[in-house]
């Protein structure tokens, strides 16, 4: 079940936050900031030292049952992508996008 869905630029901060419901959505900002923080760490450290590889796994990030749920996000988002009067970078305002991901998390609710 999909409670938060967040999409994350390169630079790690994000692009988009949506979460049900409402009233979790500071949780939420959170829970994305503190994990994009791990990952960041994982990064970095690779740069200081030799670290094992296996140390930069970060495990599985979605479950597989939910891979439809990921390819229709992935599709949605190249969509945003797509559309010439995003600039890159900014965050995501797109009603369509928007719609689809509360459709999406209506659905596995």
């Amino acid at each position: 079940m999909a409670v938060c869905v967040a999409v994350i630029a390169k630079e790690n901060y994000p692009l988009y936050i949506r979460s049900v419901p409402m009233e979790n959505e500071l949780k939420f900002h959170y829970m994305v900031h503190t994990s994009l923080d791990v990952v960041d760490e994982k990064v970095s450290a690779m740069g200081k030292a030799l670290v094992d590889q296996r140390e930069l796994y970060l495990g599985l990030l979605y479950p597989t049952e939910d891979y439809k749920m990921f390819r229709k996000l992935h599709n949605s988002y190249t969509d945003v992508m797509c559309n010439p009067f995003y600039n890159p970078g900014d965050c995501i305002q797109s009603r369509a996008f928007d719609s689809m991901v509360t459709s999406m998390m209506i659905q596995v609710c």
